[in-house]
């Protein structure tokens, strides 16, 4: 896949507006809606542990979407049916029996995009890359640079033929608690708080059970990595000013969350 931007190590994990409409027929790619809508818990017991409640964005992706993409249901697919918290990652044969339903295996491409906020196509990324499918890209700029440029867009249903799935797990993707809490103090360990200032802070936004951060976490919102008009990732020379500051070159390992 055509890269997105120079002077990166990973160009190939990103691709343009461009390239995807000129590429849409390719048999071998596969684009997916990844969207997810957050709002306000309305129940005021669990809605301070828990302040957001979380659906899919099918709704929208049946209204309109990218012509012959699929939809990735992120809650009812890719997150543990076990767990009583949200958007926990998926046992490996839950994710291998989503996938191979999806279309994704040996020989095809992904292209993932969202409606929403970027994280959540960087999130299904992210779980392909752990469970060791690496020919995966984001949309930069996501589906709001798509339909600002007037790309063509459809509201037919689509899915993809199902294919065989095959994971290859790459420890160490994803951390549990134990984890982070042998990364405190630790300074070859760089964990960073990717939420607002505020809520880093703990002077305001949203509270998830205790206000604050992780203790010695440092703050880098997912937002300053965006371009604020064009919803794209920000050029690979901007990138150190902001990284820098929080001494991730010194670290051997990070922790993002």
């Amino acid at each position: 896949m055509a890269a997105a931007q120079n002077g990166v190590r990973y160009p190939e994990y990103l691709v343009e507006t461009d390239w995807l409409e000129q590429h849409l027929s390719d048999p071998d790619l596969r684009v997916f809606d990844c969207t997810i809508v957050a709002g306000p818990n309305p129940d005021p017991v669990q809605g301070k542990k828990f302040p957001f409640v979380f659906e899919n964005g099918r709704s929208h992706f049946g209204e309109a979407h990218i012509p012959g993409a699929g939809f990735i249901d992120l809650l009812a697919d890719l997150s543990d049916k076990s767990s009583k918290l949200p958007l926990m990652v998926p046992s490996e044969q839950q994710f291998v029996d989503a996938m191979s339903q999806y279309g994704v295996g040996d020989g095809t491409r992904v292209v993932l995009y969202s409606t929403s906020e970027p994280m959540w196509a960087a999130r299904v990324w992210w779980m392909l890359r752990s469970f060791g499918f690496d020919n995966a890209a984001i949309l930069n700029g996501g589906w709001a640079k798509w339909t600002a440029e007037g790309r063509p867009v459809s509201s037919e249903p689509f899915t993809y033929s199902p294919v065989r799935f095959t994971a290859r797990f790459r420890p160490g993707t994803f951390v549990g608690k134990d984890d982070v809490l042998a990364a405190i103090g630790d300074n070859s360990v760089c964990t960073i708080n990717a939420l607002p200032p505020a809520m880093h802070a703990g002077t305001g936004g949203p509270v998830f059970g205790r206000k604050g951060r992780i203790a010695g976490s440092v703050n880098v919102p997912s937002g300053s990595l965006h371009d604020p008009e064009t919803g794209t990732y920000l050029p690979a020379d901007q990138l150190p000013k902001i990284f820098d500051g929080v001494r991730t070159g010194e670290a051997d390992k990070i922790i993002a969350y």
